[in-house]
């Protein structure tokens, strides 16, 4: 989870700014991109894998950011899966699996750590309002995650900061998200989901300093915001080691964001398509 909002890819890191989920996108489509442990072959007592699990595709991603006259970008690019009780590896995002706690019935609580590479950020030729404007660099972030399953809706939270010092801010992710099965090959899971940035990460993507101001665009001081998303996964499987990810979302800014005299839009969107093999 928590890769409810794919990261940017524009600039020089094409690749690495896609999150194959998040989340948790990175790009991280989260249990789409792979069954949940306790539902994948050889998962032991606790829903624990076994064993370890790996897979290839490859995915088509199209994303709009907000930034004034940028144009929308289209990428295809390679998706990368490895899996075992200990760690969890899709696209940017690496997990480590802390001991998780059974709390009857079919709940369970989930604590993991997590890295992950985030690729927001542009350089200035990326759109006319950016032209002298400093390049905003693409990062790695750290933290952790806890997520709580149950049989009403599975609820995760997130903190993670940028230990890459380019922004030096903090995120905070609440995520709701629940799965409903169509027979035995399709699984369609909603979702809803807030995203806190504090002022440091808002600024410096978002803000414009005093030595970038000019005519039609001025200083300008990031805030801290929340941003809302809502979107809906959808994974098919063909058999069993294929299948089809669908990954469809938008992102409500908030006015912190909007404001900015480099922004002219008050949502983000992306569509995933992508294909994995599971070995």
């Amino acid at each position: 989870m928590f890769n409810h909002r794919l990261p940017a890819f524009h600039g020089s890191t094409p690749l690495a700014r896609i999150a194959l989920a998040s989340a948790a996108v990175a790009i991280t489509l989260g249990s789409a991109a792979a069954p949940a442990s306790a539902q994948q072959p050889g998962a032991g007592e606790g829903g624990e894998l076994a064993g370890s699990t790996w897979g290839l595709g490859i995915g088509a991603i199209s994303a709009q950011q907000p930034y004034t006259g940028i144009d929308r970008d289209n990428k295809v690019l390679p998706v990368i899966l490895f899996e075992n009780r200990y760690v969890r590896l899709f696209g940017p995002t690496l997990e480590a699996k802390l001991p998780s706690l059974a709390l009857g019935g079919s709940q369970r609580l989930d604590v993991r750590a997590v890295v992950q590479y985030d690729g927001n950020g542009y350089e200035s030729d990326d759109a006319p309002i950016l032209a002298g404007m400093a390049k905003r660099r693409s990062g790695f972030w750290a933290g952790a995650k806890v997520k709580w399953d149950n049989d009403i809706a599975n609820v995760g939270v997130e903190w993670l900061a940028d230990v890459s010092s380019h922004s030096k801010g903090q995120r905070l992710n609440l995520e709701l998200e629940r799965s409903w099965r169509f027979g035995e090959r399709v699984v369609v899971t909603p979702r809803l989901a807030a995203q806190w940035s504090d002022r440091k990460t808002v600024d410096y993507y978002f803000g414009v300093r005093d030595s970038e101001a000019v005519g039609g665009r001025p200083a300008y001081d990031g805030r801290s915001g929340t941003s809302i998303d809502v979107g809906v996964r959808t994974m098919f499987n063909i058999d069993a080691h294929q299948a089809l990810l669908f990954n469809v979302g938008v992102t409500a800014l908030p006015s912190e964001i909007r404001d900015s005299p480099i922004v002219d839009r008050s949502t983000e969107n992306r569509v995933l398509v992508a294909y994995l093999y599971r070995f």
